[in-house]
């Protein structure tokens, strides 16, 4: 295989893995996004959660079962 062509083949699978690495980063930034987004849902339902549980009392605030 003459130079030519190996420097031809090299350039040619360095583009190649310039691509995958921009297409990894653009899926990698995207699960980022949506992480937070996730994050954000989870505290708000935690919060709604908890306010529920403050206005009906939680478990350990049951009255025991009548038999007792």
């Amino acid at each position: 295989m003459s130079l030519e062509l190996r420097v031809i083949e090299l350039e040619s699978r360095q583009a190649f893995q310039d691509d995958t690495i921009q297409a990894l980063n653009d899926v990698l930034v995207e699960q980022g996004r949506v992480i937070e987004r996730l994050q954000l849902q989870m505290a708000e339902l935690i919060k709604r959660y908890e306010e529920v549980v403050g206005q009906y009392g939680g478990e350990g605030e049951q009255a025991p079962p009548p038999h007792y």
